[in-house]
């Protein structure tokens, strides 16, 4: 009898283990990334850990974080990828610090206070133009070309409001060159409601130029479209880093933290480059080796305070609504 019931007991003990090691192999992963991408990085999780499990919630960076807000009382996720630093900055306290081993290979500068979150790949703005529409004018090579009156109406650019990375570009618009120099864009600008429209509608046709991001046109240089270009404004790119981060309370935490690690590796990172043309953060990837795209090092940067660009987020978004109007 008491043989009979200690096996019991240990078939119960050893099922509940195996439960919690399967519960503790699948992380929950909310992600504002597109398909393809999450794809790519799924495939390399899938080689270099095959018993982790990632289940998916996707969808824009602003609602997700109002999710996980709203869920903060009882987590039904447990890592966040991708958002940009202008956005995390304003939730630190839905995050769970973790110090990655890789994280030696990752710049301070994309890196999160107290380890709170980190970045996986920047994004550099770019000038897309879409050389069959231009009809005579020639492409612009700086951002304040683009404030002269020949260009009223001839691209567009996202409204900040609306993507993290179009906040990152009009912020840096308004650092460099001042709320008159804000105001010039805007008065000339064809203002859009998603990053996606802008880069669709310049490949398009629809647009002669579009204000973007690098890695979204150049898909459509690799695509075979000749006449699409990225022109690096020779006043200086602005970067817009997007990070990852634990939830506070995650449920999953070990699954999460081991996911977070192929995300930060360097094959996962070269992965989304070359296939997705995602400007790694890690410094031991030399981008002009793997892609056509030039290294970071060869173009002029502006430089932004993502600190400072995430507490005057209001500010910003406020002062672009007054130039729109005045516009």
């Amino acid at each position: 009898m008491k043989s009979s019931i200690w096996k019991t007991l240990t078939a119960a003990l050893a099922l509940i283990g195996s439960v919690a090691i399967a519960q503790a192999q699948t992380a929950v992963l909310y992600s504002s990334n597109n398909t393809e991408t999450i794809e790519i990085a799924l495939s390399v999780a899938k080689k270099k850990m095959p018993s982790l499990k990632v289940q998916q919630v996707t969808g824009g960076t602003g609602a997700l974080m109002k999710r996980i807000q709203a869920e903060a009382k009882n987590p039904q996720g447990d890592i966040l990828w991708s958002g940009g630093f202008g956005t995390l900055g304003a939730y630190k306290e839905l995050m769970e610090p973790y110090k990655s081993p890789d994280l030696a290979a990752i710049p301070a500068e994309f890196r999160g206070p107290d380890n709170l979150w980190v970045g996986t790949n920047v994004h550099l703005m770019v000038i897309m133009v879409n050389e069959k529409q231009l009809k005579g004018l020639p492409a612009p090579k700086t951002w304040s070309d683009l404030m002269k009156p020949e260009w009223k109406g001839k691209f567009a650019i996202t409204d900040p409001s609306k993507s993290a990375t179009a906040y990152m570009l009009v912020y840096g618009l308004l650092k460099q060159f001042g709320r008159e120099g804000l105001e010039k864009i805007a008065a000339n600008a064809v203002v859009t409601s998603s990053s996606g429209t802008t880069y669709k509608g310049t490949a398009t046709g629809e647009y002669p130029v579009g204000l973007t991001i690098e890695y979204a046109a150049q898909e459509y240089v690799a695509g075979g479209q000749k006449e699409i270009r990225l022109v690096y404004p020779s006043e200086g790119s602005y970067l817009a880093p997007e990070g990852m981060f634990i939830f506070k309370g995650a449920k999953n935490a070990e699954a999460a933290k081991a996911f977070y690690n192929i995300l930060l590796s360097k094959e996962t990172q070269e992965e989304l480059l070359v296939k997705a043309f995602r400007r790694p953060t890690r410094t031991d990837i030399q981008v002009s080796k793997l892609t056509s795209l030039p290294d970071i090092k060869s173009i002029k940067i502006f430089p932004l305070s993502q600190e400072a660009a995430s507490a005057e987020y209001e500010q910003l978004v406020s002062l672009w609504n007054l130039a729109v109007a005045k516009a």
